[in-house]
């Protein structure tokens, strides 16, 4: 088997992307704490996915493998999550018991962010039927040569311990810690500009 490709995705593929970003993060801890039943998880998923990394796709950073197995969403230097939005899907998704919660740990993952310019991954999923077969490395590879290029640091938040070796694999450091009452534990990452 060949080993896979990445590539920039193009806006009309915008609907792939969500769809193997949702089947990856279908088991993922703090996704499943927010979203517990499977009904809030399909609803809701789809609208954050957009919220929080749709931006790549207007700035030619959403990079996917073959088959758009393997999924990245990476915000440039200067580009955003749409902040409004992931409040109003918040809003409008989350148990009230936990929005205290959610919006506490919205308001630590802020306090990790780099202030200098950086590349930031909100999301990275893999297919579950392909997984173990090198997308996710052939996404990160791909998106850190250009962070390497513009001399940047990357950034990103593992919601699953499990991705943390991965992680520091491709040269991220663990930052501290995100837990706010009965969430699940959230680790900032930090990789410097090479």
């Amino acid at each position: 088997m060949k080993s896979p490709t990445a590539r920039v995705m193009a806006a009309a593929e915008e609907d792939l992307a969500i769809e193997t970003v949702m089947l990856a993060f279908a088991t993922d801890p703090m996704a499943r704490w927010t979203w517990p039943h499977a009904h809030q998880y399909l609803a809701a998923m789809p609208r954050m996915i957009r919220a929080f990394g749709g931006s790549a796709f207007s700035n030619g950073s959403a990079f996917c493998t073959d088959g758009c197995a393997g999924t990245a969403l990476w915000l440039s230097p200067g580009v955003h999550s749409d902040e409004e939005e992931l409040g109003a899907v918040l809003e409008s998704t989350v148990a009230r018991s936990l929005a205290p919660e959610t919006t506490a740990i919205f308001e630590q993952m802020a306090t990790y962010h780099p202030t200098e310019p950086h590349w930031y991954l909100p999301l990275i999923g893999v297919d579950p039927a392909h997984q173990g077969e090198g997308h996710g490395g052939a996404l990160m590879a791909y998106a850190l040569a250009r962070c390497d290029r513009d001399h940047a640091p990357a950034y990103l938040e593992s919601s699953n311990p499990r991705n943390i070796p991965f992680y520091r694999r491709y040269g991220f450091e663990l930052l501290g810690a995100i837990q706010v009452g009965s969430s699940p534990t959230l680790v900032p990452m930090l990789r410097g500009p090479r």
